[in-house]
């Protein structure tokens, strides 16, 4: 979305909550200062201050924050705001200031103090501003001794609870407790509805939860009302016509529905916001009749169908109407450009066709995208001299883009049908800031005069046919920090000649994919890169070092912000507020060759970077490890080698990573954020191994099932050994022994009988013919242990070549 419109409301509601008080109490017989105050008061001041750290007080103040009653010398007023600092405690010497009739205590920093019960003791209050300070807890039911209250200032806290009982503040004529934690049901029989004296009224940014109490048409007194983010549901009831004084009213974000209220009862009624409802049907030609009219915004709900309004009826001061984000048909009713005061409109993301018609001459912004209008932009928008902002993008505008309109501030033709050379149309002190004509058919070069747009920040010419070299001369615009010249035809290298580093200091959203770019990067390339080198913010924004001009408001109407197409996380999303909230570089789809350089390191507000499709060698740089913000890192498809960096670990934001196809090797880095990644991010190199992928590192692996099978076919073949070597041993033993015992061989006798073997042989000689079998169990033996050493030799043979085997991983 390229415009975004800001509800009035809620800038109104800042401004009135901020208002001081101070008008609503006399100060004609008070005297600035301690001067005219009695002793013991005086001290009680001083005490009181004495409590807190009061180093953010304007010492220099005369009044001192105090005045007194010139003619009894007591307190009366203490206005001290956006200067103390501690614990406000029950026995504080403030609640000794009995006479006080004005308390402007806002803004200040008391810590998540509770409201205390004791300010009940302060019963000549009649202005009480408590804003913009930590309070916590509930209203105290003290606060009902406040008898002469009139203004009662509680908004920008963290109070909770439901609404306070406050039926004895019959005086009250300003109640805000805007921006708390108040919920539960509005209740019909609520103190509310008997103060009868309101007239302004603020519950807005809370959490009640309930129909609309008809009873608020009892208060018709109130000239604002403001119900705003909270739960209320069902129809606006019909008694809030009775409420005749009101000048604002104010229903934004909430869960109504049926057709729109009828409110032209409503004389008074200048700002009417009731978008982001469900409110369904046509636009009540009634409610364009209000003659003081002059906000409508009708946003974000489901009215469809055409309306049209007698032009004579029709509010003469209307300013600004909000009809986006609904279903309205038809061609745009030829009366809204003939409003005198119309200075800006927003039609966006309606079903609106046709032409566009003449805008009024004080026509400031016009907002027409995601409608389906045709023909060619109009010439007339050249001689709206008040023109600022133009927003015609996803329409079907065809013919070329009008060279008048270079003296807009914010330019949107993005996803159109224009085609045609892009002119030189800048002059000099051209106040262009936003320049977007992505996606069309324009060709030719990129304008040259850009040079004189200055203030130029914002600049995509993505997906066209523009044929041209890297646009050097752009490092000429100071401000400049979004550049996207992703899908044309450029060419060359994005490389500086003297190999420098690349001079675009604000640039922090770098997009130049799917083009034709060549050659390499210097290691140097990213040092001059400020913005994006800084770190981000604690609500995710880029800290610039000053006042970040994200977005652009005319007279508090409406805000306007850049968006683009972001290839995030391996998807194309559309984001918002790009000039604060983003970093991010995207050199895919080029010719790009050379190692990434190391200075990548430096950009530490990058969330997202894409070097994708390119020809980059060597390493991956071991700085992206300094990336903490980094959520997104496509490396894939390049020529990388070496391992991923365990620095990558580090990375606790990052949610997607692409290293696939390259030629790295090693094993994955074992991290939450990595193994969690897909199997496919990984794919394409055979040297990778490790969680998510299925080839697991030899390090940390058992043998495979082959050698188990080998070893155990081995050890069978060792015990066959074995069982072979048994038995002819055993039938060996026995054999022996019988052939000695049995057979008694002649010359053997005769040996042994003729007295060739002493005496002793020939007793062993008989005791072996008669124990044969001792022998021969004694043969077998000997065989066994033959085999049993055979079998030792083969385990051994074995555990050997098992080793040789693991140390060669």
């Amino acid at each position: 979305m390229s415009g975004v419109l800001v509800s009035f409301h809620f800038i109104s509601l800042l401004l009135l909550c901020c208002v001081s008080p101070s008008s609503l109490l006399r100060i004609d017989d008070l005297v600035p200062g301690l001067v005219s105050c009695l002793p013991q008061q005086s001290q009680a001041f001083t005490l009181f201050k004495n409590e807190f750290e009061t180093r953010g007080c304007n010492h220099s103040d005369n009044s001192n924050g105090v005045w007194c009653d010139n003619t009894t010398g007591a307190v009366t007023k203490l206005q001290l705001t956006s200067c103390l600092s501690g614990t406000l405690k029950p026995n504080s010497s403030l609640f000794r200031l009995h006479q006080l009739r004005y308390l402007d205590l806002s803004s200040n920093n008391f810590s998540s103090s509770s409201l205390l019960s004791e300010f009940g003791n302060l019963n000549k209050l009649e202005v009480l501003s408590l804003s913009f300070n930590s309070f916590i807890g509930e209203v105290p039911s003290s606060f009902n001794n406040l008898s002469m209250l009139s203004y009662l200032g509680l908004s920008n806290n963290q109070l909770t609870g439901s609404f306070p009982f406050l039926r004895y503040l019959s005086k009250l004529s300003y109640l805000d407790l805007f921006n708390n934690h108040f919920s539960g049901t509005l209740n019909p029989n609520s103190s509310l509805f008997e103060l009868h004296q309101l007239i302004t009224l603020y519950l807005s940014f809370n959490n009640f939860i309930s129909p609309v109490p008809s009873q608020f048409g009892n208060l018709k007194k109130l000239e604002v009302l403001s119900l705003s983010n909270n739960g209320f549901f069902g129809q606006v009831p019909p008694t809030f016509s009775n409420l005749t004084s009101l000048t604002r009213l104010f229903f934004y974000r909430n869960e109504l529905t049926g057709s729109l209220p009828l409110v032209q009862n409503l004389t008074n009624l200048h700002d009417l916001d009731l978008s982001y409802n469900h409110f369904t049907g046509t636009i009540p030609s009634t409610l364009l009749t209000i003659p003081t009219l002059g906000y409508l915004d009708l946003r974000g709900n489901n009215l469809a169908g055409s309306f049209e309004v007698p032009n004579s009826s029709t509010s003469s001061r209307l300013q600004h109407i909000d009809l986006s984000n609904n279903g309205i048909k038809g061609k745009v009713p030829a009366w809204l450009w003939e409003l005198p005061r119309l200075s800006s409109m927003d039609l966006s993301k309606n079903s609106f066709n046709g032409a566009l018609p003449n805008m009024p001459l004080s026509i400031v912004s016009l907002s027409a995208w995601g409608n389906s209008f045709t023909g060619t932009v109009p010439l007339s928008l050249c001689s709206r001299s008040s023109l600022m902002v133009l927003d015609l993008s996803y329409n079907s505008f065809t013919g070329s883009v009008p060279i008048c309109l270079s003296n807009l501030t914010y330019l949107v033709l993005r996803k159109n049908n224009l085609e045609g050379r892009l002119q030189d149309m800048f002059h000099t002190g051209s106040s262009l800031r936003t320049f977007d004509v992505g996606y069309n058919q324009l060709h030719g070069k990129l304008p040259r005069s850009l040079l004189n747009c200055s203030s130029l920040k914002f600049l995509n010419i993505e997906n066209n046919k523009i044929e041209d070299a890297f646009p050097f001369w752009l490092k000429a615009l100071p401000n400049l920090q979004v550049l996207i010249l992703r899908s044309n035809i450029f060419y060359g290298p994005i490389a500086p000649p003297d190999q420098g580093p690349l001079a675009f200091p604000q640039l922090h959203i770098f997009e130049v994919s799917d083009n034709n770019f060549t050659r390499s990067l210097p290691a140097n390339y990213f040092v001059n890169w400020k913005a994006s080198s800084l770190q981000m913010s604690e609500d995710g924004s880029i800290y610039m070092g000053y006042e970040e001009d994200s977005s652009f408001s005319m007279n508090g109407y409406y805000t306007y912000q850049d968006s683009i197409d972001l290839r995030y996380k391996g998807l194309v999303m559309e984001q918002a507020k790009v000039l604060s909230s983003y970093a991010t570089i995207d050199f895919s789809g080029n010719k790009l060759e050379g190692e990434i350089p190391e200075s990548i390191g430096f950009l530490k507000a990058l969330i997202a970077l894409n070097l994708s499709n390119n020809a980059f060698t060597g390493h991956i740089p071991l700085s992206l490890g300094n990336l903490k913000q980094l959520a997104s890192l496509d490396l894939s498809r390049n020529n990388l080698s070496g391992t991923i960096p365990n620095e990558f670990k580090a990375l606790t934001f990052l949610a997607y990573l692409n290293v696939s196809h390259n030629q790295l090797t090693g094993e994955i880095p074992q991290g939450t954020q990595i193994t969690g990644q897909s199997k496919s991010s990984f794919e394409g190199n055979a040297g990778l191994c490790g969680l998510p992928l299925q080839e697991s590192c030899a390090s940390t692996s058992v043998p495979p099932l082959q050698d188990v099978n080998q070893e155990e076919e081995g050890e069978v073949l060792s015990w066959k050994a074995v069982a072979i070597g048994y038995a002819p041993g055993l039938l060996f033993g026995l054999a022996l022994g019988q052939v000695i015992a049995s057979y008694k061989p002649k010359w053997l006798a005769k040996l042994i009988y003729q007295g060739s073997i002493s005496t002793l042989c020939r007793t062993i000689y008989g005791l072996v013919t008669k124990q044969f079998l001792v022998i021969s169990f004694f043969v077998m033996f000997l065989c066994n242990e033959v085999c049993i050493c055979i079998h030792s030799i083969c385990i051994r043979t074995r555990n050997s070549r098992r080793n040789v085997n693991t140390s060669m991983f």
